[in-house]
């Protein structure tokens, strides 16, 4: 270790917590972060049956993930899952995170804080919600943003298969683009891609037309960018990593 800190990670440490059995989070981040902010990955777990119950779990016993980084201190941690913000009182969850900002000592921003912060700074208040998720947590999403002070104008869900949120993970952007692409010609701001499991770069490096499209995770980028004050992400330079990522030429990721 050099005298002004760790050899890598110069612009700061980002700590990232990403759901147990989540595919997706440490790619998308490693992409869109700079190349000198050093990302430290925990994982959320839980050995509850129920997808639900395991979601709460992950905000509820955060903790569990932060001591993974034993005398590491992260200058900011990401909280890499929106379910688990959509199914806890928000009351709670500020208590939650208060309590645990004060023991391990920084700050933690969760993906749906991070969402919120990118809606504003757009400008948007008529949404569009695309997800993967079952019934239940989709209504809960639904409602969260409504409480917000947005017009969620359709939501439409990208079909697993199941109704356990790990068969997320199998989804690619193929799966993602037919939706995206009909939600962006509607009378909408934005259309969200909610869910940190859905990869979605590939869809954000070639839009379809019409609405801004925005995805959990590039909004979780930028926000804990902005709390380190390290350079916010930037397509020209990310697209590269992205298309070595996926094993193919820029050119080719217009077909992902």
């Amino acid at each position: 270790m050099s005298a002004g800190g760790y050899d890598y990670g110069r612009a700061g440490v980002v700590g990232i917590g990403t759901p147990q059995a989540n595919p997706t989070v440490e790619a998308e981040l490693h992409v869109l972060m700079p190349p000198n902010v050093l990302l430290a990955t925990s994982r959320l777990t839980s050995t509850a049956k129920k997808p639900l119950d395991r979601l709460r779990d992950y905000l509820e016993h955060m903790d569990r993930a932060l001591e993974q980084f034993d005398t590491l201190r992260p200058a900011a941690y990401g909280f890499a899952c929106t379910g688990s913000s959509y199914l806890v009182d928000p009351a709670r969850e500020r208590t939650l995170l208060d309590d645990f900002e004060a023991r391990f000592g920084y700050p933690i921003v969760t993906a749906t804080a991070a969402i919120d912060a990118e809606l504003r700074r757009s400008g948007a208040r008529r949404i569009a919600l695309a997800s993967p998720y079952p019934q239940e947590l989709a209504d809960a999403a639904t409602a969260y943003w409504r409480a917000r002070g947005y017009e969620v104008a359709e939501v439409r869900r990208i079909e697993t298969g199941s109704a356990d949120t790990r068969s997320i993970y199998s989804l690619g952007t193929a799966d993602a683009r037919p939706i995206a692409t009909e939600l962006a010609t509607l009378d909408v701001d934005v259309v969200l891609l909610s869910g940190t499991g859905m990869p979605s770069l590939a869809l954000l490096a070639d839009p379809p037309a019409g609405a801004l499209l925005l995805s959990s995770n590039l909004c979780l980028a930028r926000a804990l960018c902005r709390q380190i004050d390290a350079a916010e992400p930037d397509q020209a330079k990310w697209l590269p990593r992205l298309a070595e990522a996926l094993a193919l030429p820029n050119e080719g990721i217009s077909r992902q």
